[in-house]
């Protein structure tokens, strides 16, 4: 069987990129590249890419197309919000070079990107949300109350920089740390972690119709998935594991969320549950870090993207297998005069 050939750019170790060619890996109908600017990117080494490339930041864009182009390569996969937005910006130049990005529009990108923005959008849209307000001063605390979250507003994915805040003084301490750094910071309301927390695929098709969804409750037990915890709250890391069934209301609730944003691809959103109402907290336009874990329980929502720019076929229905979906870290040992 002829399998196409797809680059996956940004590959490092238990990152988006390389959970991405599992997946395709999976599916069995792909000969999946990858390429990095990093030389000592995990990726770089793995076996289950047929070749791995490294790129010159400092000409990006060229290096990519340069080696996509080598590899005979017509899919590009962002593997990382870096490589999402920068490739994002010239979608259309990689257009004209015979290259397709397989991403969400840019305005949906822009949009997510801002989460003051998102969450004011959600807001007069009607969706539920945690509370969410610029920080400036004091006073814009009492707008979401406390305890509270503070983190970035632009930026995405992960919990980098994302702070549980106690009290005022302590929320106002974080602001200054984000703003020091460059960022702008973002108070919002925390939703403890009664009822769950939960990641939610959506992959939407170019017109905005949704193709489907699927739902995972995180097990916050293991140290890789927690960010932090303390005085009885919890913040969880970018690794997901847990349990993935059907969760029909939340899906409904999580496909809401991506019709409202304009999603016209793959979008993920984390949030917790409080009187059975989905609260998103994160939003990333683009496929997930658990997009390998989704494949194994039956939705491989890349492949059936892909599947569907190239011949039109949209999902009937799909069978998820119920239960467990856990991860761990992997370890190579690279010699010194093979580094790439």
């Amino acid at each position: 069987m002829h399998k196409q050939k797809i680059m996956i750019a940004g590959i490092g170790g238990a990152s988006l990129g390389t959970e991405i060619c599992k997946a395709l890996i999976l599916a069995g109908s792909y000969e999946v590249y990858g390429c990095d600017i990093s030389s000592t990117a995990y990726g770089m080494y793995d076996s289950a890419f047929m070749a791995t490339y490294k790129i010159n930041k400092n000409q990006y864009i060229e290096s990519i197309v340069d080696v996509c182009k080598s590899a005979g390569v017509r899919w590009l996969v962002p593997g990382g919000e870096r490589p999402m937005t920068l490739l994002g910006g010239v979608k259309e130049r990689l257009y004209a070079e015979g290259i397709t990005l397989i991403a969400n529009s840019s305005e949906t990108v822009a949009l997510c990107s801002d989460k003051e923005a998102t969450f004011q959008h959600l807001k007069d849209a009607g969706i539920s949300a945690p509370k969410t307000c610029l920080i400036d001063s004091v006073s814009d605390l009492q707008r979401v109350g406390l305890p509270c979250i503070v983190k970035p507003s632009t930026g995405s994915g992960g919990s980098v920089s994302v702070f549980f805040a106690g009290s005022s003084d302590e929320a106002m301490i974080y602001a200054e740390y984000i703003r020091r750094n460059g960022g702008v910071p973002i108070a919002q309301e925390y939703v403890d972690i009664q009822e769950g927390e939960f990641t939610v695929g959506v992959l939407s098709y170019p017109d905005g119709s949704i193709a489907s969804s699927i739902a995972m409750q995180r097990s916050l037990g293991a140290k890789l998935s927690v960010a932090y915890s303390g005085r009885g709250a919890i913040i969880s890391s970018g690794y997901s594991q847990g349990y993935i069934d059907y969760f029909p209301d939340l899906c409904a609730q999580a496909e809401r969320i991506a019709s409202s944003v304009g999603s016209v691809g793959p979008l993920n959103v984390q949030g917790r549950l409080r009187n059975g109402v989905f609260l998103p907290f994160e939003i990333n336009p683009r496929f997930s870090a658990s997009t390998y874990l989704r494949a194994l329980a039956g939705f491989n929502e890349i492949d059936l993207y892909l599947q569907h720019i190239q011949t039109g076929k949209r999902v009937d229905s799909v069978t998820i297998q119920p239960g467990w979906y856990l991860r761990s870290l992997t370890e190579q040992f690279v010699a010194g005069d093979q580094l790439k």
